[in-house]
């Protein structure tokens, strides 16, 4: 059974205002055969942003990748349910067609083109828009206001730039679609604790000043819940615990699954797992 918080735990103005983006109970099969999602409904209200948690396998990129249409390239089919980009319903578009429409995801993993410069890397990110010189040189500068590093490194191959450079650059890319809004997969992964801090207050500062929308996938609750609004748990292909981040934060069974905590302090692994086995909690 989902243990979803009370309604009115959401703020009203979250409530009340129509949701940038709306996954409607939507079933993923791989190969016609791999069920891989199992009735996943959630939404981003319009100018927040919302965190996508659970452990590796759980669902969380496949969900990002039926949101953006990515999944035929890995033979994946949406067969069941719907999903609306500003009330317009999108799971039957090119992902080409979804950046024209502002929506665009920064792949798990980052992506660069390893043979391009930073720069370079960014300006393919503005390729769908027509832009003068003194406009795209202006977008440039925006991106360079948020992300500094890469204005230091912009002459730099980026294959040889750091993991973090590299997801500030796959960041920067996407901002210059100028999206309204960003499916950000996995952006901690194998970054040191310092640079997930930091790409996390940017991405903090994109939705505060620019008004774009995220969705954010991550297996790092810690985080993720310390900067999203709001915030859905994945497990084994099905939403699990929904509502405010501050809420899934403070939760006792958030806090011994997912932060490895519990009432009397830090559990270890193996009693975690343990206690994860028997699913005690998903009854």
């Amino acid at each position: 059974m989902s243990a979803v918080l009370p309604s009115d735990a959401i703020p009203a103005a979250a409530a009340h205002s129509r949701p940038i983006l709306a996954v409607n109970n939507i079933e993923v099969i791989y190969d016609h055969v791999i069920l891989v999602l199992k009735g996943v409904s959630l939404e981003v209200p319009t100018g927040s942003v919302v965190a996508l948690l659970g452990a590796n396998g759980a669902g969380k990129s496949t969900t990002l990748k039926s949101i953006s249409t990515l999944l035929a390239s890995e033979r994946g089919l949406v067969t069941k349910g719907s999903i609306e980009f500003q009330g317009e319903r999108i799971d039957r578009l090119t992902p080409n067609a979804l950046v024209q429409r502002g929506m665009i995801q920064v792949m798990e993993g980052r992506h660069c083109f390893g043979h391009l410069t930073v720069e370079e890397n960014l300006l393919t990110g503005s390729y769908t828009r027509s832009l003068s010189r003194g406009e795209l040189r202006s977008e440039l500068e925006k991106v360079y206001h948020y992300f500094p590093r890469l204005h230091t490194r912009r002459t730099s191959q980026a294959g040889y730039t750091s993991g973090g450079e590299q997801q500030m650059t796959a960041i920067g890319r996407a901002l210059m679609a100028k999206p309204k809004m960003i499916l950000l997969d996995e952006p901690s992964m194998g970054l040191a604790p310092q640079l997930v801090a930091e790409i996390f207050e940017i991405v903090r500062d994109l939705n505060d000043k620019e008004g774009v929308s995220f969705l954010i996938a991550e297996q790092n609750t810690h985080v993720a819940l310390k900067y999203a609004k709001y915030a859905y748990i994945l497990e084994s292909g099905k939403i699990m615990m929904e509502g405010p981040a501050s809420d899934l934060a403070d939760n006792a069974e958030v806090k011994e699954f997912y932060l490895g905590l519990a009432g009397e302090g830090r559990k270890s692994f193996r009693d975690t797992k343990s206690y994860r086995r028997r699913k005690r909690w998903l009854s």
